[in-house]
């Protein structure tokens, strides 16, 4: 370490900037189950412009590190990632970044996330409003107080707050990044102390946080039966074996067919978000780095 920075083995400074878009590569890499991946595009949507918005947003959260606040970095990230795809690619990932960015690494996740969002003013509310609007995220509906097409609030987590049961991105903001720090980051860990391949470590942190969690983005386009249904069918696939086992090859692929029916409506994008979340605390915080064994015999972490 060196002037309260990070570093990697070879001495390169974990910036904020390139570890979020390395974390979004990651994420897009990884073949989860229904997720597009670098062998699965959807008609509207395919690995490249996952790849194209990753690369966007890294000027932002490095600016958010340096001190930009949150609700400039969002806006300032999806005008970006419009730009480089003409669509809304990563909206959940940019909400969910954004505040993490601003936290220093080698200190406490937790509080340090909690003193970024106590640190919100209206200025950030209404920047995310107009991110949301730039974004056009499908399938948000309407709803009596905080909507997101109305007048943005005074208070950011105050709205979120009110979304926290049908939205797991806005539940963040209100639990102080839970399910990221206190979920995923831990199953992320587990996964890469079992020397898994970078990608089956991904992909089982993703299949461990569905079946606890059903996917908001799934329970707004087909309704929370059907994404309480993908949560039970997440756990069946992680108690039929570990990667590489036939058994469990089997159900991750059947799993896969099903969440690709219905025209990818059962797209489990939030759960993704959150992987993306881990994945950038993982790569900040340096025990996770390159060189990565992404499919060979195992994931090993780059530093103690």
């Amino acid at each position: 370490m060196s002037g309260g920075e990070f570093h990697t083995p070879s001495g390169m400074p974990v910036r904020a900037g390139p570890c979020a878009t390395l974390a979004c590569i990651l994420e897009a890499t990884a073949g989860k189950p229904g997720n597009v991946h670098r062998g699965a595009d959807f008609d509207d949507l395919t690995y490249f412009d996952f790849l194209a918005a990753a690369l966007a947003i890294g000027p932002a959260m490095e600016a958010a590190s340096a001190g930009a606040p949150v609700g400039k970095t969002v806006l300032s990230a999806v005008r970006a990632t419009r730009e480089a795809t003409g669509t809304n690619v990563n909206l959940g990932t940019v909400l969910l970044l954004a505040p993490l960015a601003k936290v220093p690494p080698g200190g406490d996740w937790h509080a340090g996330v909690r003193s970024v969002l106590c640190a919100l003013t209206p200025g950030d509310a209404r920047d995310v409003y107009a991110a949301i609007a730039v974004a056009q995220p499908g399938g948000l509906g309407k709803v009596g107080d905080a909507d997101v097409a109305g007048p943005p609030p005074a208070d950011l987590v105050a709205a979120m707050r009110l979304a926290e049961d049908r939205d797991l991105v806005a539940r963040q903001y209100s639990r102080d990044f839970a399910e990221v720090l206190g979920e995923a980051v831990p199953l992320l860990h587990k996964a890469l102390d079992q020397r898994l391949p970078l990608a089956d470590a991904i992909v089982r942190t993703y299949l461990e946080l569905l079946s606890r969690h059903p996917d908001s983005l799934v329970a707004r386009k087909c309704g929370p039966e059907m994404a309480r249904r993908i949560s039970d069918q997440a756990a069946a696939v992680l108690a039929s074996g570990v990667p590489g086992d036939v058994r469990y090859e089997t159900a991750l692929a059947d799993f896969d067919f099903f969440l690709r029916s219905d025209g990818h409506r059962r797209n489990p994008g939030t759960t993704a978000d959150l992987i993306a979340a881990a994945l950038f605390v993982a790569l900040r915080d340096g025990w996770l780095g390159p060189p990565f064994r992404f499919y060979g015999s195992g994931a090993a972490p780059a530093a103690d």
